[in-house]
């Protein structure tokens, strides 16, 4: 007897289209509906991002739209309760507003600094800066500094983009591809789909990874390298390029510094400088003419190897004769340095000679006509054929700067930049180098009571005089952003808010706000003392921080340590807009910007964040929201979207612009734009003509456009590629007390300053590693690394993006608990086998956890899931889940903090010396067996309490239209 299989009714269903949230690309989905209800979440064929691909996070949208752990009310901590008790009260939106108003208002009519807002992986991070920069506060930042900063800000004083998320490999064209300590959740979509192509094509994919998962699974060569010494095997292979002379001269003299004369007068001021005309313009010598000539001249014919005499009598060398110096040292020898990264000197030497046999003996040649900068008209576009690609491998250590840097250099003696088959761009860059985003003469008073900011929060200094110090040289940031410790920290020092507010350093704060940062848990380092910090009171049994605001949609680990809650919505029940002023999700012939919708309605008491922060503005009666007469300048978030101007014809929204929605990138505001968005599926996209689509760094077209459009602030000049950057060596000169303008007036400054600020890229062991773990220990030599012999870090899976995920009942069925992995044969010279609980101990403290042996993770090495950890009873996870049971977090091993140096009673920041990056990976341990009675995970904390209204809804077995 047969039996029919109910099939489902369509015509109950509707098809809404917005923009994912499960991670950071911005892919494109189509959100089916039925009663009401999201029913099943497919990829949108038509977007440029994703092209209909969609991941296993995107698709399990639906589970973070109904996860028992949304947040369903305002809360206020109970009167009475102890912060961290998780003792809340539920209050109306009216009383959070006008608590939270009452005492912001306070703050900035006497002194601003005393707000910190920072905020973690949201996409609206142009508005946040907006609002910070109109309350006057000077602390606000994003979760970059946390992630891959000094990947961008390596890129954007090198060539004038970077791997973060402003270029992209062409996959299309590239036939050798190399893949740098990037994790298998990163980019996801759009890699796949660019490593399916490669794949079909044969083009040979290289992966330079300590862990063999996810990309690197596929890859045609795994290389397994120690963590931190990439920028090591980069120079290597520099080393290599150089001695065998397969460099590409012409690139380097059309669109690189590498020819501009560098003065050489040691201990003199102007030593390291470039040697400038009287108009400034930087000297190049011409060999056949016997002369100086202007570098940015066309047709010049300049020495790339040369030491001259200028006319005051001052020594110079070119760029490339000081490059080839450093390079051919027998330090970057791939023999010499073999033994430090792991990887054979046979192997560096063979991927130095096949990446320069596919760049030189088998280019792309493309015949489309384009015009450089110069005015010149070229028949056809010729490309050397090796991309790459790289991300918090690189950037997670206190080196990453200039790692990052080194494989810029790389690509530069290939000419692997920017066409086809490499390294591209994408709107709104490449942006010249080094970018004036600062007044040349900034104002005397950067904040002051009800005063929006009198600079940018954001910028890229390119001297001493643009740090954020005052007189006497003391950071005028919270987190010591742009002063002398971390000059060039664009993005700020989240990791280092809380520790530096409790201790008063540079000073104490008033109110800290958190919008979507994790910092009580897997958002920050050294968590168990950070979450004592967010409860420690002071000699007056007053908070050490006053007032802690958190926003979220999901209760967090954070949420328990906060004073107000604000819950926000989730992504599906909002409007966004995914700017090209903000995180672009151009590609590299396309430039593109999306908007989210409301697909469902909230069915909580919830306001999205966007909607609260321009309320907040008007009611604080910033200018840039309120209009003359004392109204809203807007009504609501959308209409500040529609109506705000960052220039003259430059909003939020780069599509249908225009008083009749007919012009793109840049017009007058749209009354319905948001309209016009949602008809075209949610995304708008202006495919570049094929004459603007390669060199855009020196594309008349395209830089001309680009002008026009203000997708960036400066003239249409050429982007000259930074072999040598001048900026760091200002940097060096002021640490070396040979700078005429502001100096530092520590020692430790200085000597990090002259060391680290060097202008040439170059490799130096990880800070903390090299660090001594007692005075001791420095006695007898030894270093953190001699006592710690394995690397530890994580990894961010496939199926999971930061903390966000683990909380998602269909991606906890694939992972819901992480092991420590460690190399197979290493496992069996410590006489460690699989399931052995270990402990694992760094210079900060230790965890216990279970052990899992592989083979593909190098030999030093050990590393695990990040985030799936969590505090029971938090995300909405029963507190018997695995994710509190059987999982753990490595944070508790790692400190914001260095080690104390014997020389130097102040202790400075686990970061990058140059970008303040956080140094995540920079982590030492030694793993050793339990005793037989120590089982189970450690440390464990008490579980949080039930928030109020909790249904306690917690299924064992999760069913979904089954």
């Amino acid at each position: 007897m047969s039996r029919s299989i109910p099939l489902e009714d369509h015509r109950r269903q509707e098809t809404k289209y917005t923009t994912c949230y499960m991670c950071a690309c911005g892919c494109g989905i189509k959100v089916t509906l039925q009663d009401g209800k999201v029913r099943f979440i497919q990829g949108n064929r038509a977007h440029p991002v994703n092209h209909g691909v969609l991941c296993a996070k995107g698709a399990a949208g639906i589970m973070k739209q109904y996860s028992p752990a949304r947040l369903r009310k305002p809360l206020k901590r109970k009167p009475g309760s102890e912060r961290g008790s998780g003792a809340f009260v539920e209050i109306e939106w009216s009383e959070a507003l006008e608590l939270l108003t009452a005492r912001l208002a306070k703050i900035r009519s006497t002194d601003p600094t005393r707000l910190a807002f920072f905020t973690g992986r949201d996409q609206m991070q142009a508005l946040s800066h907006l609002w910070a920069q109109q309350f006057g506060t000077p602390n606000w930042s994003t979760h970059d500094g946390l992630c891959s900063v000094n990947m961008a800000v390596a890129g954007l004083y090198t060539i004038g983009y970077s791997f973060w998320e402003s270029g992209a490999p062409d996959w299309d064209h590239a036939k050798y591809f190399v893949l740098w300590g990037v994790a298998e959740d990163h980019s996801s979509n759009p890699l796949k789909i660019g490593l399916d192509k490669l794949k079909r094509r044969g083009a040979k994919f290289v992966s330079i990874n300590p862990v063999r998962t996810g990309y690197s699974a596929i890859a045609d060569e795994w290389i397994p390298i120690r963590p931190g010494t990439d920028g090591l095997l980069a120079l290597a292979l520099v080393h290599v390029l150089l001695k065998r002379g397969w460099i590409d001269w012409e690139f380097l003299i059309k669109y690189t510094n590498a020819a501009w004369l560098v003065v050489q007068t040691p201990g003199m001021p102007g030593d390291g400088l470039f040697a400038r005309d009287a108009q400034g313009n930087p000297l190049i010598w011409d060999p056949e003419a016997r002369r100086f000539a202007d570098g940015n001249l066309p047709g010049i014919a300049p020495a790339l190897h040369a030491t001259v005499e200028l006319a005051d009598g001052r020594r110079a060398k070119t760029v490339l004769g000081l490059a080839t110096e450093r390079y051919l040292d027998e330090r970057y020898a791939p023999a010499t340095v073999a033994g430090e990264c792991g990887v054979p000197k046979e192997t560096i030497e063979r991927i130095a000679l096949e990446m320069a046999h596919v760049a030189f003996n088998e280019p792309v040649e493309l015949p489309i006509r384009w015009t450089d900068m110069h005015g010149r008209t070229h028949a056809k576009v010729v490309g050397r054929p090796v991309a790459m690609h790289a991300m918090r491998g690189i950037s997670a250590h206190s080196n990453g700067f200039q790692t990052c840097r080194a494989l810029h250099v790389l690509q530069m003696l290939l000419g692997a930049l920017d066409g086809p088959g490499n390294f591209r761009a994408r709107a709104p860059y490449p942006r010249r180098i080094p970018m004036r985003t600062l007044p040349e003469n900034d104002p005397e008073v950067i904040f002051a009571p009800d005063t929006p900011l009198g600079r940018t929060l954001y910028g890229y200094p390119t001297r001493p005089e643009e740090l954020v110090i005052d007189a006497g040289g003391k950071p005028l940031r919270i987190d010591r952003a742009y002063s002398w410790e971390s000059p060039l920290a664009c993005h700020g020092l989240m990791h280092m808010v809380i520790t530096n507010a409790v201790n008063r350093d540079p000073y104490g704060i008033d109110t800290l706000l958190l919008f979507m940062a994790n910092m009580a848990w897997n958002s920050t380092m050294n968590t168990s003392e950070v979450r004592e910090m967010l409860v420690r009171k002071d000699g007056t049994g007053d908070y050490a921080i006053p007032f802690i605001v958190v926003v979220d949609a999901f209760h967090s680990e954070t949420v328990g340590f906060a004073d107000l809650v604000l819950p926000d919505t989730t992504y599906l029940e909002r409007h966004d807009a995914i700017s090209l002023l903000d995180r672009p999700i151009s590609e590299p012939d396309v430039a593109a910007d999306a908007i989210r919708q409301p697909v469902v309605d909230a069915d909580r008491d919830v306001r999205p964040w966007q909607e609260v922060l321009v309320e907040l503005a008007y009611r604080l009666k910033f200018p840039a929201f309120t209009a003359a007469d004392g109204s809203r300048k807007f009504r609501d978030y959308r209409d500040f979207i529609v109506n705000y101007e960052k220039a003259p014809g430059v909003g939020f929204l780069a599509g249908w612009r225009g008083r009749d929605g007919d012009k793109a990138l840049r017009g007058e505001p749209n009354p319905r734009q948001w309209e016009r968005y949602v008809e075209n599926q949610c995304h708008f996209a202006y495919r570049w003509p094929e004459n603007m689509r390669y060199y855009r760094y020196a594309n008349k077209d395209y830089l001309e456009f680009a002008e026009k459009h203000a997708l960036f602030g400066h003239p249409a000049v050429q982007v000259v590629l930074q072999m040598y950057s001048e900026p760091l060596q200002k940097f060096r000169l002021a640490g070396q007390g040979l700078y005429e303008g502001p100096q530092p007036g520590s020692l430790t400054d200085c000597e990090r300053l002259a060391k680290y600020f060097d202008p040439l890229p170059f490799w130096y062991a990880p800070l903390e590693g090299a660090r001594a773990r007692s005075t001791l220990a420095a006695a007898r030599g030894r270093s953190i690394a001699d006592e710690y012999p394995l690397h530890a870090i994580t990894q961010r899976p496939m199926m999971m993006y930061q903390s966000w995920d683990a909380q998602n009942a269909w991606l906890r069925q694939i992972l819901a608990e992480n092991f420590l992995y460690m190399n197979r044969g290493t496992a069996h010279e410590l006489g460690l086998a699989d399931l052995d609980w270990v402990w694992v101990e760094s210079h900060h403290g230790r965890i216990r956890c279970r052990l899992k042996t592989m083979e593909g993770v190098e030999a030093h090495t050990v590393w695990t899931w990040n985030a799936v950890g969590k505090q029971a009873g938090a995300w909405g996870l029963s507190p018997a889940a695995p994710e509190a049971t059987a999982s753990f977090l490595l944070n508790h091993l790692i400190s914001e903090l260095l080690p104390a140096d014997a020389a130097d009673a102040r202790r400075l920041t686990n970061s990058d010396p140059v970008t303040g990056q956080a140094a995540w990976f920079d982590l030492r341990v030694k793993v050793t067996r339990c005793a037989p009675h120590e089982i189970g995970i450690s440390p464990v904390f008490e579980p949080l309490r039930p928030l109020p209204g909790d249904r306690g809804f917690r299924p064992r077995v999760w069913r979904y239209h089954a």
